[in-house]
């Protein structure tokens, strides 16, 4: 545990997560040359990206369920294969089906990453260190947002379509080769406990992952943190810029790579407060949540065009959604014997694609009844505000389901540990009160 090959295995496990979110987000930088090589409305296009969603959210749950079956090592090699086959076909399609169906495949090899990793994390290495490199997985991996929206958004740009999805392809293949050069699923002599027998037997473990009042925080907490990012950066985010505010491509493809950054920034900070303040994690979340809700309503009601330090502010804030989530990993984590946690770490991360998917969709079918009933063209300022704001239902309806199982988690642990935790605003007082004392 904590050993040299530990880190060797996160490296290369980490750099295969990376290009996952490359491969994930190429289709967002590509939204603008989308629309002109396919020629479709923003409903249909926004297919390429929400059935990438489904298939990657819809594979969670089987691929938490296979990771404490078979192991991770054979989950991401697999799912580093299916991204390299989805992106050369998605460069070599020239109508809209072929690239929905490469986008299908990028999904599902998606899909058998990001779980995978936090699994190796919780095997290798142990103590505080867990809930900070799971931090760093998701600070690390994010840097695959910039990759895409800097070297293969100027490759789109320079070399074309094919050029561009091939060479990711390309890359797809070199994450492949260092996880079979260098990941192994666990220690020689691991404690994890025997893996499940048989299928039914893996199937019932993950009922109970699931039913624990803390696995489904987790999930809440994913949902409500990272789908508002995601949208953003993976469909809407560049279409936005460039249509409505008046930015250029490749201005906007850099704007992209301010959500990384404050990621960058927020991730370790968040992994501290995790370790240090285990019993305020929901506090944490619905702390970034209100600063995500009250920045996009300044932006939407902002009279004309909003300044261009007004949407940094947001990338800001959407940026710090994503290692918030990763609190849901850790709600998971302390909530589940380790021979289970593949399973309900996989339930975890349906939460924020599930939001994801379901967003992209409406916003582009809002964008499309917006053109339809006005006339002033597809991707307008006031058709983003309405379609945007569809994010206060969907995320608003994940906080009362977070604030309810946080109840039950709360009352869980009462009866198991004896350990109480009062509101928030309890325990600053007290606080304060023995500080004056």
């Amino acid at each position: 545990m904590n050993s040299v090959r530990s880190w060797l295995i996160f490296a290369a496990g980490v750099f295969g997560y990376l290009i996952a979110v490359m491969e994930r987000t190429t289709i967002g930088v590509a939204g603008v040359a989308a629309t002109d090589r396919f020629h479709t409305t923003a409903s249909l296009l926004s297919t390429l990206a929400v059935l990438q969603l489904i298939v990657y959210a819809c594979l969670q749950i089987p691929v938490g369920v296979l990771i404490d079956r078979v192991g991770p090592r054979a989950l991401m090699l697999t799912g580093t294969a299916l991204m390299a086959i989805g992106q050369a076909t998605v460069g070599i399609s020239a109508v809209i089906g072929v690239a929905v169906l490469g986008r299908v495949l990028v999904g599902a090899g998606d899909a058998m990453i990001f779980t995978c990793l936090i699994r190796l994390v919780n095997s290798w290495f142990s103590g505080r260190a867990v809930p900070q490199l799971s931090q760093w997985v998701g600070n690390i991996g994010q840097l695959g947002q910039v990759v895409s929206a800097v070297p293969f958004a100027l490759l789109l740009h320079q070399s074309g379509w094919s050029v561009a999805f091939l060479s990711s392809a390309g890359v797809s293949l070199v994450a492949f080769a260092g996880i079979f050069a260098v990941v192994r699923n666990r220690p020689a002599g691991s404690l994890e406990g025997p893996r499940p027998a048989s299928w039914p037997q893996s199937l019932r473990q993950l009922g109970v992952a699931i039913a624990r009042p803390g696995t489904q925080l987790g999930f809440w907490s994913h949902f409500v943190t990272q789908s508002s990012g995601t949208v953003f950066a993976l469909m809407w985010g560049v279409p936005f810029m460039v249509y409505a505010l008046g930015y250029s491509p490749a201005a906007a493809s850099w704007m992209l790579t301010v959500i990384v950054g404050a990621a960058l920034v927020v991730g370790p900070i968040l992994g501290i407060l995790t370790a240090r303040f285990p019993l305020r994690r929901s506090n944490i979340v619905l702390s970034i949540v209100a600063c995500m809700a009250v920045v996009w309503t300044v932006l939407l009601l902002w009279p004309g065009t909003p300044p261009v330090w007004l949407v940094v502010i947001l990338l800001v804030v959407i940026g710090a959604g994503g290692p918030g989530s990763l609190i849901g990993f850790d709600f998971a984590r302390t909530s589940n014997p380790m021979h289970a946690l593949g399973s309900a770490n996989g339930f975890v991360n349906v939460g924020g694609f599930a939001a994801s998917f379901v967003m992209i969709y409406l916003v582009g079918v809002i964008l499309d009844w917006h053109n339809r009933l006005t006339g002033t063209g597809l991707y307008t300022l006031n058709g983003f505000r309405m379609a945007f704001a569809v994010q206060y239902v969907v995320v608003g309806a994940g906080v009362l389901f977070l604030i309810s199982a946080r109840r039950r988690t709360r009352r869980r642990l009462l009866d198991d540990e004896g350990i109480e935790v009062g509101p928030l605003w309890v325990a600053l007082v007290a606080r304060w009160n023995r500080g004056r004392h």
